[in-house]
């Protein structure tokens, strides 16, 4: 229901970061007219860390702006001629690409994956995106990195959240952070009504629902 809606704030994120819309907003507060050159979206290699559907949704997106997608998920494989890498692969993908977009979901194997190493291992001036869950991204080691202006983010989800008034994360250097609004538009509504009636409609044929996580 929400692979549209995270996946235009995951882009936007991007572009946004990317191009210092936040630094002008900031600016037009204050009355600056000050310019500055900004890394564009296209010709950037960008991982895309997640394949599921939102993932999927965000490379279609991404496509159309001439950038060097790198697709990532648990398993390496290929897909309609499409290559897909394994995470196994991370540490020597990290330092070729520009933009990270972190898309998978929280588990075990994925809780602080992104930790010192992996930021550590990204170049000098990458951005990191996170519209997946807070815990993915180990909070103090992306603290030292932003500090040291070293690498940028754009966080729809953060770990503590909500994010306390008074946590570094708000005031560190390059970083721009909405508060978990992936899945928040006017569409939501719509997509819950379909999906549920799709789901009635299966059941009165006698078919099984879509998308069965577990069954007792």
């Amino acid at each position: 229901m929400h692979d549209d809606e995270t996946a235009e704030l995951a882009v936007g994120l991007v572009l946004a970061s990317l191009r210092g819309l936040d630094d002008y907003v900031r600016q037009q507060a204050d009355g600056v007219w000050a310019t500055r050159r900004r890394r564009s979206l296209a010709d950037r290699r960008v991982l895309v860390l997640g394949q599921g559907s939102i993932g999927t949704a965000i490379t279609a997106r991404l496509e159309p702006f001439r950038v060097d997608l790198v697709r990532v998920a648990r398993t390496g494989r290929t897909v309609d001629g499409v290559q897909v890498h394994g995470v196994d692969e991370l540490p020597a993908l990290l330092p070729t690409v520009d933009v990270v977009i972190v898309i998978v979901p929280l588990t075990p194997e994925t809780e602080r994956l992104v930790d010192a190493d992996f930021l550590a291992r990204l170049p000098d001036g990458a951005l990191l995106v996170n519209v997946a869950r807070g815990r993915i991204v180990d909070t103090a080691a992306l603290l030292v990195e932003l500090g040291s202006g070293r690498l940028r983010a754009a966080l729809d989800v953060t770990d503590p959240e909500p994010l306390p008034p008074d946590h570094p994360l708000w005031r560190a250097p390059g970083v721009l952070i909405t508060p978990h609004e992936g899945g928040h538009t006017t569409a939501t509504h719509s997509r819950f009504v379909d999906l549920v009636q799709a789901q009635l409609e299966r059941l009165a044929r006698g078919e099984d629902p879509a998308h069965v996580v577990a069954r007792t």
